[in-house]
């Protein structure tokens, strides 16, 4: 397929969004752009995006197949999206969505004959307090009930736009698909319609009540491209060094004296700051003679005693050996083999450690 010259245009449009760079980043918008126009994402839109982007239709494909809101086959005018997750599935969601497929004759991800209508269940719309939900192109249609369910789809088949329960009045899959891409709702109107829901007025009035609110945040503030801002930062950077006070001289002073700053005549060491906090650990773990001791009562600088002689060495291993014999038979080391063949010969005999029954409460004895 032939993209139109308005699609090319707003593919560049969207591509100049982002530094020259980091053109990828314009893939997503891209994909609604394409799907805008066919409906949804064809292999002739994955060529089209590899194309203006210059990646491989194997990179465009990935993300394509990743998002579940790029359609890989013709998708109806209107997608309509019943929750079915936990929240929405207590509260009725599954029973909403069957009743619009039987009533409809299709399955999830499926199109009506007409072509008016795509019908899907959906893992989560995120309006859990509004349960069970449904959205129509991605717009609301909180607490609905089968019937009410039903009422919005016949709507929709005879040529109406019922109005969402938030949000703006309703327009088709290629419309909202063009607003996905980046761009304003042209029709006349079109976002002066519904409202917002009372859960969400309610978090509203309450960061009103509470003084909740974006420092210096201005919604009309435009976003930069890297460059730009990094141009900006040094900028602001460059004022804040400006407007530094100049420093003062520095005054000569002289070094004290060990023996003035500590009474002691120990020579100076370096301050242990300037070393690594490696070094650090190590010296304060295991300190020896070549490490720095600060100079406090009761403390005293480490020194090397002899090393051992080579036989006391090898007195000291034979003395270990000895004091821990080796396992044997599996067993752990240490573990003491006579408990165990006491308890065999009891379990042979069939008599516990007292003559008695072998399975008694005393638990010595063993049941062969």
């Amino acid at each position: 397929m032939s993209f139109s010259e308005t699609t090319r245009a707003q593919a560049r449009e969207i591509i100049a969004r982002y530094p020259a760079d980091r053109s990828r980043s314009a893939l997503l918008p891209l994909l609604h752009l394409v799907q805008s126009e066919e409906g949804y994402v064809s292999p002739a839109g994955v060529e089209f995006c590899a194309e203006v982007l210059g990646l491989n239709k194997a990179q465009v494909g990935a993300v394509a197949t990743f998002y579940t809101m790029y359609k890989r086959k013709p998708t109806g005018e209107y997608l309509v999206s019943v929750c079915t997750n936990t929240m929405c599935d207590v509260l009725g969601g599954q029973k909403v969505y069957d009743t619009l497929a039987e009533h409809l004759g299709v399955g999830h991800e499926e199109t009506t004959a007409d072509g008016k209508i795509t019908l899907e269940h959906a893992e989560c719309l995120a309006a859990c307090d509004y349960g069970p939900v449904m959205t129509v192109n991605y717009d609301f249609f909180d607490n609905v009930e089968p019937q009410a369910a039903l009422d919005v789809v016949e709507e929709l088949r005879a040529g109406g736009r019922p109005m969402p329960t938030r949000g703006a009045r309703l327009c088709t899959l290629k419309e909202m698909a063009v607003q996905l891409a980046g761009f304003a709702d042209e029709r006349d109107g079109a976002v002066a319609d519904g409202g917002p829901g009372e859960p969400s007025l309610r978090g509203l009035r309450l960061a009103e009540q509470h003084g909740v609110s974006v420092p210096g945040f201005d919604p009309k503030t435009p976003i930069r491209s890297k460059a730009e801002a990094d141009r900006a930062a040094a900028e602001e950077k460059a004022k804040a060094e400006a407007a530094k006070p100049a420093p003062e001289p520095a005054k000569a002073v002289e070094p004290a004296r060990p023996e003035a700053a500590t009474g002691s005549t120990a020579p100076d060491v370096k301050a242990p700051d300037a070393k690594s906090p490696q070094v650090r650990t190590a010296e304060t773990r295991q300190p020896d003679a070549g490490t720095a001791v600060p100079d406090a009562p009761g403390t005293k600088m480490p020194v090397d005693g002899p090393a051992p002689a080579p036989r006391d060495a090898r007195a000291a291993e034979a003395a270990g050996a000895a004091a821990n014999p080796p396992a044997g038979d599996g067993k752990p080391a240490g573990d003491a083999a006579g408990a165990q063949e006491r308890n065999l010969k009891e379990a042979e005999s069939g008599t516990g450690a007292d003559g008695g029954d072998p399975a008694d409460a005393s638990g010595t004895g063993v049941r062969k």
